[in-house]
């Protein structure tokens, strides 16, 4: 893992979630991109040019952000993009070559029920970038179990497993996985290729009406220090995520989740 990004947004974390992104790149050697996506709204009558006053204003932000975090020698590089959210944070991930976007919850201040703002939501839901989210005030800390937890172990996507295989390398992490059986349960669908079993300590079954119901059963008993979820059409968060935003209600994890950019 060589390039890690972070878009920052105006929450009261973001200070926090950007030394875990520090944090986090140093143990990889991974150089970081500090982010902000900002638009032009027009107004109709007006001709004042606002670009570079935006431009200007979002740089002395991520400036002021990252002067506020120990860079512990991380290779740390600010810059801003104009344009769609999405859009331009795809564009950008692809050239700068990005394997991970970090993401708080939540980017802005917004209500306390809400796990995945909408920013955030967009970002995992619309985009295909392996994710790595954070919990709000959540310090660094190596990760030594993972529960990867999917309804279907088939892999067709060349480099799906690529961030997991990073991160189990990097710290010689142990990695269970919860193969849940639910109602849209295929003949094979729990054959692990040889590639995802070279990574896997210990295999658990489930039955539940939906992977996330699956997780919340055995949970507790795997104690992982991250839970490794898949992008899906018909996946883990795809309900949850129809609106962008996730309630604390339908999803809440007190540990970092990453989101895989799918398998298929």
């Amino acid at each position: 893992m060589k390039s890690i990004l972070v878009p920052v947004g105006s929450s009261k974390n973001a200070v926090s979630h950007l030394q875990y992104a520090v944090d986090f790149a140093k143990a990889f050697g991974a150089k970081l991109y500090v982010v902000q996506v900002y638009n032009v709204y027009t107004k109709a009558g007006t001709m004042l040019k606002v670009d570079h006053i935006l431009k200007r204003e979002s740089l002395e932000f991520l400036k002021g952000h990252v002067e506020k975090v120990d860079k512990r020698g991380v290779e740390v590089i600010v810059k801003t993009f104009k344009g769609k959210l999405v859009d331009t944070i795809e564009l950008a991930c692809e050239a700068l070559d990005v394997d991970l976007i970090i993401l708080e919850p939540r980017t802005t201040s917004i209500k306390d029920e809400v796990y995945l703002g909408k920013t955030s939501g967009k970002i995992v839901k619309q985009t295909n970038i392996p994710a790595l989210i954070i919990p709000e005030g959540y310090a660094y800390k190596p990760i030594v179990k993972i529960l990867l937890a999917v309804k279907s172990a088939i892999i067709k996507k060349e480099d799906a497993l690529t961030p997991l295989k990073s991160i189990k390398n990097q710290f010689k992490s142990v990695v269970n996985i919860l193969l849940v059986k639910t109602p849209f349960h295929n003949e094979g669908d729990f054959e692990l290729n040889d590639d995802l079993s070279s990574l896997i300590t210990n295999k658990t079954y489930s039955e539940n009406a939906t992977t996330y119901q699956g997780v919340l059963e055995h949970y507790k008993e795997n104690n992982p220090d991250l839970l490794c979820v898949v992008r899906r059409k018909r996946g883990f968060f795809v309900k949850k995520w129809e609106n962008n935003t996730i309630l604390k209600k339908d999803f809440n994890s007190n540990l970092p989740v990453l989101v895989l950019s799918g398998l298929k």
